[in-house]
């Protein structure tokens, strides 16, 4: 996989880069500031940008607003933001660009546990949603509509799927059989109102309905 990566910090940025070398991607651009990784991805077009939503010069939100560019001008290009503090706006603004699908929002503890790490690289090149667990931990104790008609277990389900899991993952963390896990997110698709489609996009719309609640 060709990745663009963007991090002010040398260390982390050299880190990351060599972690994804590590286990078998390319890293065809590492940069340090939200202009340059524009002008990367326009010239190497890569398969996935992971970038830091703090860059220079202000070390405001530079990063974020980069990306959420970068997916207007390239409909479904894959890209993972780093943050290093939990921000429902970042990850709601991330989420609201394109369609919701190929988007990633990790805090960069996250970083440390490597094998969620590349899970999450892959899930979101493959166009996948995948939002740090801390992020989903804070939404998921709000009482709010439309998901008010969510059993506590299909919220359960929600949440995992909103973490990026897989049906096999899910029926191991809530030891669960894979039936007993699809008939949960049937009847959470239908609770939501979600037209028919793809099912892999009627997950990224239930993940959304369940973030921007």
């Amino acid at each position: 996989m060709r990745i663009v990566l963007a991090e002010d910090s040398v260390l982390l940025r050299e880190g990351l880069a060599g972690l994804l070398t590590r286990f078998g991607h390319h890293v065809v651009a590492a940069v340090g500031e939200a202009q340059t990784l524009r002008t990367a991805v326009a010239e190497q077009a890569p398969d996935l940008v992971i970038t830091d939503v703090r860059m220079p010069p202000a070390q405001t939100d530079e990063g974020l607003r980069a990306a959420v560019e970068l997916r207007t001008a390239r409909p479904g290009l894959p890209v993972l933001v780093l943050s290093q503090y939990v921000q429902r706006s970042y990850a709601a603004d991330l989420l609201d660009s394109g369609d919701g699908s190929a988007v990633g929002y990790l805090l960069k503890d996250r970083v440390g546990q490597i094998e969620d790490f590349l899970a999450a690289v892959r899930t979101v090149a493959d166009g996948g949603t995948v939002v740090d667990p801390e992020v989903v931990r804070l939404l998921i104790g709000r009482r709010r509509d439309p998901l008010e008609r969510l059993t506590p277990r299909e919220r359960e389900v929600l949440a995992l799927m909103a973490e990026g899991r897989s049906n096999a993952a899910i029926c191991r963390a809530l030891v669960l059989s894979e039936a007993a896990v699809g008939k949960h997110i049937g009847n959470i698709l239908a609770k939501l109102d979600l037209p028919p489609a793809e099912d892999a996009h009627r997950r990224v719309l239930a993940v959304l309905t369940f973030l921007r609640g």
